[in-house]
C-alpha cells in the first residue's frame, strides 16, 4: 500500500506521525503521477472551480494492471470498503 500526495516531504512526515500510517507516501509536488492517473482535475470549492487532486484510490493487480478505481473518495467508510473488494 501506498499514499502519494502533492504535499511536500516535510507536510507529509507530520501528517504521518499525527495518523500513525503503517505504509509508505510518496510526494508528487509536481502533480506528474496525479495528472497521469487523471486525477488533477478541476474541482468546485466553495461556489469556484479551482484544480486540485480528487481523492482516489487505486487497486493494482500484481501485474501492474489497474483492477479497480474507486474515485471521489470520502475517508469514512472507505477502508472498510475497499477491504470488502480484496476479500
Amino acid at each position: 500500500m501506498l499514499g502519494i500526495s502533492p504535499d511536500t516531504p516535510s507536510a507529509q512526515a507530520r501528517f504521518k506521525a499525527k495518523h500513525n500510517l503503517p505504509f509508505t507516501l510518496l510526494c508528487d509536488v509536481d502533480k506528474k503521477v496525479a495528472d497521469t492517473y487523471g486525477v488533477f482535475k478541476e474541482k468546485n470549492m466553495y461556489g469556484k472551480k479551482v484544480m486540485g487532486i480528487v481523492r482516489s484510490t487505486f487497486l493494482i493487480g500484481a501485474d501492474g494492471k489497474i483492477e479497480k478505481i474507486f474515485s471521489n473518495v470520502k475517508a469514512a467508510g472507505h477502508a472498510a470498503e475497499v477491504l470488502s473488494v480484496l476479500n
